[in-house]
């Protein structure tokens, strides 16, 4: 379909491209758009019927809007953003250049721009940031067949009309009723009677990742929120949260690789600010690393008389690393599902540290095999006079690295969530750079204490 459709336009076959585009999924057309040479951008967007070219408007990103609002006329612009949610407009004026979204406000009324600047003024990541201030409201002494004169009135111009919320006259959230609850009972009965009062909902300022959390435990399609005093201001919808999911879930990948989470996609972001965004952490990290040169230069002595011992500092500092990084992923997985809290922390450290011995053990007892077999009978790397207290040094540091490896990786995510910190950022590199230090730290004290030197 997509080689058809640019071979369409190729031909500037408009008539039968109206057609074809009309009969797409919005989404899909968005995808198109992005073959699409930008002189051309415009010129298609116009065939577009009103609605589905408002639909597209909103799949595409955020440069080719800009250029498509760089290249309409007032009227177009105006007919447009009409068509827009209100959280859809916010969303794309909160990412355009100030003269862009300057131009954009112009072409709105007085109360849909004193909405508009309302919701921005929202911080950034809470739930007033995401709503939409379009939804149904119903009164508690309406009846169901009046319910139903109100969304048919209003229902064009909100968003979802599955959930009416029920308020009083001064807009307190009192409950919610579906439209299932309205098809399913009289045309008489109040809706007082048949209204949810056990209202899941968010407030204004709450992150909004908590936010999606309640849309994952609760499995609703759309969630009322309210301001200090009760009263509902706005709705955040579910494809709204999936956005956040994904955002958050791209943002905590990101910190988890060491990189600065950027709002662009790969292909979009530029090399220099691929660059910036990459070259904080690897200096930190770097110059991290200086302290495992250092544990290694303070047992150089050592270390040259029994050479053999330097074969498995790769091994030991790799298992540390490895160890660690599961421990802290696991951890911080589950802060961002809120299966964990600071005060579980204890509960946590013990679970690790049963889960570490058990691990520590095996892998020691493998690692004893595989030295045996291996290095001392099949490739005679070891010193027979000392093979046997170096195998015991490898593996009893192995126990003791992958001990101290999970501990950390579990405890430094909590702590960082208890300081108001993103837990992301205590994954891998981080994690790995502590760890390499400690594990030479373990594997030079065992090796001074059982060799005596």
């Amino acid at each position: 379909m997509e080689e058809k459709i640019l071979e369409l336009i190729a031909n500037k076959q408009y008539g039968e491209l109206r057609k074809q585009l009309s009969e797409m999924n919005p989404a899909d057309i968005a995808v198109i758009f992005e073959e699409i040479p930008e002189k051309e951008l415009a010129v298609i967007f116009r065939i577009l019927p009103k609605e589905l070219a408002a639909e597209v408007f909103v799949e595409i990103d955020s440069d080719m809007q800009q250029l498509l609002i760089e290249a309409f006329s007032d009227k177009e612009l105006r007919e447009v953003m009409d068509e827009l949610f209100m959280d859809d407009t916010v969303d794309i004026i909160d990412e355009m250049p100030a003269s862009v979204a300057k131009r954009i406000l112009k072409q709105t009324d007085a109360a849909t721009r004193k909405m508009i600047n309302h919701l921005l003024a929202y911080p950034d990541e809470c739930a007033g940031s995401i709503m939409t201030t379009e939804y149904i409201d119903l009164k508690k002494d309406m009846t169901v067949d009046e319910a139903f004169d109100r969304i048919r009135k209003i229902g064009f111009d909100t968003e979802t009309i599955y959930n009416c919320y029920v308020t009083d006259r001064s807009r307190h959230l009192l409950g919610i009723v579906t439209v299932k609850d309205l098809l399913l009972n009289k045309k008489d009965c109040i809706i007082n009677d048949i209204m949810e009062e056990n209202i899941i909902y968010a407030n204004t300022l709450d992150d909004q990742e908590e936010v999606v959390g309640l849309f994952e435990k609760y499995d609703v399609l759309a969630l009322p929120v309210v301001d200090k005093e009760n009263r509902l201001v706005g709705i955040i919808t579910v494809d709204d949260a999936i956005d956040v999911m994904q955002e958050e879930a791209s943002e905590d990948i990101e910190k988890m690789a060491a990189i600065l989470p950027s709002e662009k996609t790969y292909l979009k972001t530029g090399v220099f600010e691929t660059f910036k965004a990459r070259i904080p952490w690897l200096l930190f990290l770097m110059i991290s690393a200086t302290f495992t040169g250092a544990v290694i230069s303070g047992y150089e002595d050592k270390l040259t008389q029994f050479a053999a011992l330097i074969a498995f500092i790769p091994m030991l500092m790799g298992t540390g690393g490895n160890s660690g990084s599961q421990s802290s992923v696991t951890v911080i997985r589950a802060l961002s599902l809120g299966d964990i809290e600071f005060e579980d922390i204890w509960r946590v450290i013990w679970k690790e540290l049963r889960v570490s011995l058990v691990s520590g053990i095996v892998l020691g007892a493998v690692n004893f095999i595989k030295i045996y077999l291996i290095d001392y009978l099949l490739l005679n790397n070891l010193d027979k006079s000392v093979a046997l207290p170096e195998m015991i040094i490898v593996c009893l540091t192995l126990v003791l690295v992958v001990i101290v490896a999970k501990l950390v990786g579990c405890i430094l995510p909590i702590l960082a969530k208890r300081i108001n910190l993103d837990p992301a950022v205590m994954a891998s590199p981080l994690v790995t750079t502590i760890l390499d230090a400690f594990s030479l730290m373990i594997y030079f004290g065992i090796a001074s204490v059982v060799l005596g030197v």
